[in-house]
């Protein structure tokens, strides 16, 4: 029992530990690894949604995960999700309204150096974006 409780407390200070890439599911692939940082999305009063770069199935995947605070006040919103190379973006997405979590097309791009790129459109004239950080 003791040692059970044990491992049970590691496994939890272990996925709370910061900078610790989890495994999240990509679209038709399974699990994926973060690379790079989270970048977020700020409209002027703080992050209302987090963008992240992931790799896995031989390709890379740009993430956008729009934040409980944002979503549950009701507005209308969508998402934009593409990876960012050197010859432009690839794997674009654009996510219907509301769509809260949206994952770029897988992109066969990991030899090159790539960012994730997530936009947060609520006014037809203007649109919210951040890049995660350049991974080479």
């Amino acid at each position: 029992m003791r040692r059970s409780l044990v491992l049970a407390g590691a496994l939890f200070v272990a996925m709370l530990s910061p900078g610790m890439a989890h495994a999240e599911s990509a679209p038709g692939c399974g699990p994926v690894t973060q690379i790079g940082s989270t970048a977020y999305i700020d409209e002027g009063g703080g992050p209302v949604a987090s963008v992240k770069q992931f790799k896995g199935c031989g390709k890379n995947w740009a993430y956008v995960y729009v934040w409980d605070s944002y979503h549950n006040k009701g507005h209308n919103y969508y998402v934009t999700v593409g990876v960012l190379t050197p010859n432009g973006t690839q794997g674009y997405v654009k996510g219907g309204n509301r769509d809260r979590e949206v994952w770029s097309k897988g992109t066969a791009t990991l030899s090159m150096c790539t960012q994730a790129q997530g936009t947060m459109v609520d006014n037809p004239e203007y649109g919210y974006f951040a890049n995660t950080d350049k991974r080479c």
